[in-house]
């Protein structure tokens, strides 16, 4: 007997009894998102290599060993993309769509290889949202709001917002060359994942898990006592915002982006009952990404939801609907009651386009067919037999309460429409 061929570590399958939950939650984000005027883009699952080498960095962990990368049968690199911002702006340039604001979305897998653990996957699914061509603050304000929304729509609490802003490129050069010198003169206290950051990406120190660096960390110079002028007042302006909004948020001066390209506004929402995977949404500004990829320059904010985690967070909120069956399970007795089953199945969903309606096929005693009929969770069990369909009726059992009734098929629609509204 052949060996079982099992999924790749890291790539779960999401089966049957679990996909209501994550279509609750895409709806729920296409809708809010749809009521925010964002339009979905959908981008290629494979990129060149070349684009997230440019936009990500070649020194990084990313590109040096979480890529699943490799040659097609051209000899071109190709990569199974790791985050969505860059195709984003790839499709944006290569489409002309920077000749314009926009508000766009994207929601899908994504591959890093990881180590697996809960949270964290080597395919994982994101929603990404970005918005082009604004430049003042208000963008940055309405994404903020925009998720605070989501988290209302999906009844999610347990969240908190920490913003902060890395002010302009020139501004973040000069507080890179402050916190180099820092670090250097504490040296000895670096962990070694800081130790080989301190000069190819020192912001990323501070964003360090290691609790051994979380005092050396709290000391450090502060990126907003470095702001421009210009930044400092947009930074101003969107906690303004924000305050006259109602949306509680903390400054921490630790939240940074590690990348070049990124500037301004930079936001989380954290929680803490993820365990160490604690970021459900993470943004900032990326004014200098579309340069950077060979376009003229162009403003550009956007964030992105790791749909697991959202999940694991609405599980632990107990905020994730309850699994509804099918309204009904059609079991047919008898030979010619299996014949007109199909037929009768489908003039009723011609009927009710929205009935959610299973009807029982492989044959089988009443018996059987009322039990799967039963696991099913159908709110009703419609029965034909032979007498049923010689005269144009069908048994409708209500499983909650156990009572049955004979209809007549011309009167069986109006009867379901009636009894899904009490």
């Amino acid at each position: 007997m052949a060996e079982l061929i099992r999924s790749v570590r890291g790539m779960n399958d999401i089966l049957p009894e679990v996909t209501p939950y994550w279509q609750y939650i895409e709806t729920t984000l296409r809708n809010v998102l749809g009521s925010y005027g964002y339009r979905e883009i959908r981008l290629p699952v494979v990129e060149k290599t070349e684009l997230f080498k440019r936009s990500i960095g070649e020194v990084t962990d990313i590109v040096e060993k979480e890529m699943y990368t490799f040659e097609d049968r051209n000899g071109d690199s190709l990569t199974l993309r790791p985050e969505g911002t860059a195709g984003c702006v790839r499709a944006a340039m290569e489409h002309g769509l920077l000749n314009q604001s926009q508000r766009l979305w994207y929601m899908g897998p994504m591959f890093r290889h990881e180590r697996p653990q809960k949270g964290r996957y080597r395919q994982f699914h994101q929603l990404g949202v970005e918005a082009y061509g604004f430049d003042g603050p208000d963008i940055d304000a309405e994404l903020i709001l925009l998720t605070a929304r989501l988290w209302k729509a999906l009844g999610l609490t347990g969240v908190t917002l920490q913003i902060n802003s890395l002010g302009s490129t020139e501004a973040r050069l000069q507080y890179r060359a402050e916190l180099i010198r820092y670090f250097e003169q504490h040296h000895e206290q670096l962990d070694e994942d800081s130790q080989r950051r301190l000069h190819s990406n020192p912001l990323r120190i501070l964003d360090s898990k290691n609790p051994d660096m979380q005092a050396l960390n709290d000391a450090a110079p502060k990126l907003l006592d470095h702001l421009d002028a210009e930044s400092r007042q947009h930074f101003e302006v969107l906690c303004q915002t924000l305050d006259k909004a109602g949306i509680s948020y903390e400054v921490n001066p630790r939240l940074v982006r590690g990348l070049d390209y990124y500037s301004k506004t930079v936001f989380e929402w954290v929680t803490d009952q993820l365990g160490a995977q604690g970021t459900v949404c993470a943004g900032g500004r990326y004014d200098g990404l579309v340069e950077q990829l060979g376009g003229k320059m162009a403003t550009a904010i956007g964030f992105a939801i790791g749909l697991e985690r959202l999940i694991a967070l609405l599980e632990a909120n107990d905020a994730l609907p309850e699994a509804t069956g099918p309204d009904a399970y059609l079991v047919a007795v008898g030979e010619t009651a299996q014949s007109a089953a199909t037929v009768f199945a489908e003039q009723l969903r011609d009927q009710l386009p929205s009935l959610r309606l299973i009807s029982h096929c492989g044959g089988g005693s009443f018996k059987s067919q009322f039990k799967r009929a039963d696991r099913s969770g159908a709110r009703w069990t419609l029965i034909l037999g032979e007498e049923e369909v010689a005269q144009q009726q069908v048994g409708v059992k209500t499983m909650a309460t156990g009572e049955q009734q004979t209809i007549s098929w011309q009167e069986l629609a109006d009867f379901l429409s009636q009894s899904a509204h009490q």
